[in-house]
């Protein structure tokens, strides 16, 4: 069984800088996980879909379909991993939760203010402009967490946060129902 600490929120909400401190603070190895990644390594032939010749809507389902069975695939072989993931397409947290049944699932919600999404959103230029935004409003609605954070209580608190809920190993999410 691997340990899965689930990173959920909106675009720029500050999850890929938790789960840099988290991973280097953890007692444990953890491959940090997200699709960020694979898009600056240059997987994606993003130029491309950005020029038009290739449109992103035909391409994402097999894409996002692939990732998911990637990331069970990676906690199967028994790697640990901080996964930063944002659940807005219906179905996603079905799929997920099948894939991880096996695994210790810590499921967290990163919540950032929404002026503060938006300002991050412009100063990174590159995510599409109101994708924050939309994130913020929809994102978290009906899920259901082990922990919840507030990206303002700062990167010491919120590691401390993590690590005390997941060494605790008490899991009330919707990863944990399953």
């Amino acid at each position: 069984m691997a340990s899965i600490i689930f990173l959920h929120g909106a675009s720029s909400s500050g999850k890929s800088t938790i789960a840099r401190a988290l991973q280097a603070t953890i007692e444990q190895p953890f491959w940090h996980i997200s699709i960020d990644h694979l898009r600056d390594a240059g997987v994606l032939p993003t130029e491309r879909f950005k020029s038009g010749e290739f449109r992103w809507r035909d391409a994402r389902p097999a894409f996002f379909d692939g990732y998911h069975a990637s990331l069970g695939a990676y906690a199967d072989a028994g790697n640990n991993l901080i996964l930063e993931h944002i659940l807005d397409t219906e179905g996603w947290i079905d799929t997920l939760r099948a894939l991880f049944a096996p695994h210790d699932v810590l499921f967290v919600a990163v919540h950032c203010a929404l002026d503060m999404l938006i300002a991050r959103e412009a100063e990174r230029g590159d995510r599409p402009a109101g994708s924050a935004k939309q994130d913020f409003e929809t994102i978290h609605v009906r899920r259901v967490y082990d922990l919840e954070l507030q990206s303002e209580d700062g990167l010491e608190r919120n590691v401390e946060r993590i690590l005390a809920a997941w060494r605790s190993g008490e899991r009330r999410s919707e990863f944990a129902a399953s």
